[in-house]
């Protein structure tokens, strides 16, 4: 067993210097560019609001009728 993890870790030494290269190579092509339209704090406040009422208004509402969940069954 011992060998076969030795085996592993040989060949994976010997790939980790080509990935590193490939993973540099593709990080020069990417370019930022300033946004088009300028975010406003209302805007930015509204998608907040909703992003964390759909992520936890189910979860709440679960929670909230968890008495009801457990009397069915």
């Amino acid at each position: 067993m011992c060998g076969l993890f030795n085996g592993f870790w040989r060949v994976r030494r010997s790939l980790a210097p080509k990935i590193r290269v490939m993973i540099e190579q593709r990080a020069g092509y990417i370019q930022g560019k300033p946004p088009k339209d300028r975010v406003g704090p209302v805007q930015t406040a509204l998608v907040l609001t909703v992003l964390t009422v759909a992520i936890l208004g189910p979860s709440g509402w679960i929670l909230a009728h968890l008495d009801h969940y457990k009397s069915r069954g």
